[in-house]
């Protein structure tokens, strides 16, 4: 297993580019340099770490792969964390509802997600997957038959995500009407309108559910109330948005949803430890702590 996972490594290092994309939709490749504390937005997606390793925090629940693990990511989560070893190699491929619901007609019963379940989860690679993971990396070395094989391998990953330990969850995916599902519409209204006014009452009504469901099941995808996950999308969106406008902290904080600038900079300081104007001024100064990576 060990070799399988040195010749990921080693393709991994041969293709990853610096925006982390592949001649493969939907599969990307990461190197990351900088062991400093990160915050990403991550997608649906299937990581594989190569070398290294990474700590992530989802709220206050924490998650850790290395070498030869894998993360499962089934909702789009505002994630903190940093590589535990550097340069840390991953490949991650993204999980497509599209691609997966046709998998489901075949796929064995599944446990049900149990309540308390993020969205988020970690666990060893099956020597199975590995294999497919590597083979679907090969294909970069011969372009021309991506077309043919690569969606045939990516049908192979996504299968034996379904019948591994993290069915449950990728099956979760594929179901138009599963708590995901419902969820994740709630989701995207507040990461597509993170500035506005929530109301739990109008997000509720979007995933088809009642207040108190609603607010039970969102702390179940994202380990975060829906007040909670919209501050970290706004706070996460300033910081990006420091980079460009690092002299105009008020602005910065009303474009994101702040009237009072003194709430702006207690909050944005509570998430990363530093006022914005002086993490604006850290942040052009180590840009490669920026530079795009895998959760």
């Amino acid at each position: 297993m060990s070799e399988v996972v040195d010749e990921i490594t080693g393709l991994i290092e041969r293709h990853a580019r610096p925006d982390m994309q592949t001649a493969i939709d939907g599969l990307v490749l990461s190197i990351a340099e900088s062991s400093a504390p990160d915050y990403t937005l991550a997608e649906p997606l299937f990581v594989l770490m190569a070398k290294g390793g990474k700590r992530l925090f989802l709220g206050d629940q924490l998650f850790e792969y290395r070498s030869g693990q894998c993360l499962v990511v089934t909702a789009d989560l505002p994630v903190t964390g940093h590589f535990l070893d550097v340069p840390s190699f991953g490949v991650g491929l993204v999980l497509r509802s599209a691609t997966i619901a046709p998998l489901l007609l075949e796929a064995p019963p599944t446990r049900r997600v149990t309540t308390g379940e993020p969205a988020m989860a970690t666990g060893d690679a099956s020597p199975v997957l590995l294999d497919a993971v590597v083979r679907l990396l090969r294909l970069l070395d011969t372009p021309s038959d991506i077309a043919v094989l690569a969606p045939l391998i990516e049908r192979e990953i996504l299968w034996r995500l379904l019948t591994g330990p993290h069915g449950a969850m990728i099956r979760q995916i594929g179901l138009a009407d599963s708590n995901l599902s419902h969820v994740n519409r709630a989701i995207r209204w507040i990461r597509e309108n993170y500035a506005e006014p929530m109301r739990i009452a109008d997000l509720a009504a979007l995933a088809g559910m009642s207040p108190s469901a609603f607010h039970r099941h969102f702390r179940t995808v994202t380990a975060m109330s829906p007040l909670q996950f919209q501050k970290r999308i706004r706070l996460q969106e300033a910081r990006s948005l420091l980079l460009a406008h690092p002299h105009d902290i008020a602005g910065v904080g009303h474009l994101v949803g702040y009237d009072s600038p003194t709430q702006f900079n207690r909050e944005y300081r509570r998430l990363f430890g530093t006022p914005p104007g002086q993490h604006a001024a850290q942040l052009r100064a180590t840009t490669p702590i920026d530079a795009p990576h895998l959760p």
